[in-house]
């Protein structure tokens, strides 16, 4: 099994990359930018910030560098990766640093290292825009079956979500938005013999989109 670590700056230590390297374990973690980091970019940042102006309607212009370097405390220099961002503010520099041989400088940072930041979007929502974290049960078996109800609320969130239309807003819309818009209703349910009918308020503001979501929905069925 390969197992790929992604982390920011504050878990890049030397015991981190040294217990990696012995593990087989492959890292992609950010790094605190230094003065001795900032010397290998200083043509990178002018050039890139100099050709931005020189692009009349750019908002921002990214360029990438790759080098190899290490701190005095590290046992090895390793891959180091330097993303430089010129815009209105001004020039923005980040780096990270890599065990990883192939791929190039722009797909590892932003396919690679980027996603993170989608990961912990995930977690977010299934913590805070569900309540996941609720785990105040005096067992421990049953905040396990409590985790696992969250679980499935996540899942029929994203399958929602899901049947959204492409282009809408609805297709990225927080977990938050569509619990207190589409599923926190006042409804009337009738139960009949073959089909299961929902009866919404006429004050229902979203009743366009809650339409198509039902009639998209046998599709997960299926």
């Amino acid at each position: 099994m390969e197992i790929l670590i992604r982390a920011d700056s504050h878990y890049c230590a030397p015991e981190v990359l040294d217990f990696c390297r012995a593990e087989g374990l492959d890292f992609l973690l950010g790094l605190a930018s230094t003065t001795t980091l900032r010397r290998h970019v200083e043509a990178l940042e002018q050039s890139t910030a100099a050709r931005r102006m020189a692009m009349p309607g750019t908002d921002k212009l990214r360029r990438y560098k790759e080098f190899w370097d290490g701190a005095g405390s590290w046992s090895r220099v390793e891959r180091i990766i330097a993303r430089v961002e010129a815009s209105a503010q001004g020039t923005d520099t980040r780096f990270i640093v890599t065990n990883l041989s192939g791929g190039s400088a722009r797909a590892l940072y932003e396919r690679g290292y980027c996603q993170r930041g989608q990961a912990e979007n995930h977690l977010k929502a299934w913590k805070r825009h569900l309540a996941a974290d609720r785990t105040s049960c005096c067992r421990a078996s049953a905040n396990q079956f409590r985790l696992m109800l969250h679980t499935g609320a996540y899942w029929l969130l994203w399958s929602l979500r899901s049947l959204m239309p492409k282009r809408s807003t609805w297709r990225v819309a927080q977990f938050d938005t569509l619990r207190l818009r589409l599923v926190k209703l006042a409804a009337r349910v009738v139960a009949l013999k073959t089909r299961v009918m929902l009866h919404l308020p006429s004050a229902c503001p979203d009743q366009a989109i809650m339409r198509l979501a039902l009639e998209r929905l046998p599709r997960l069925v299926c």
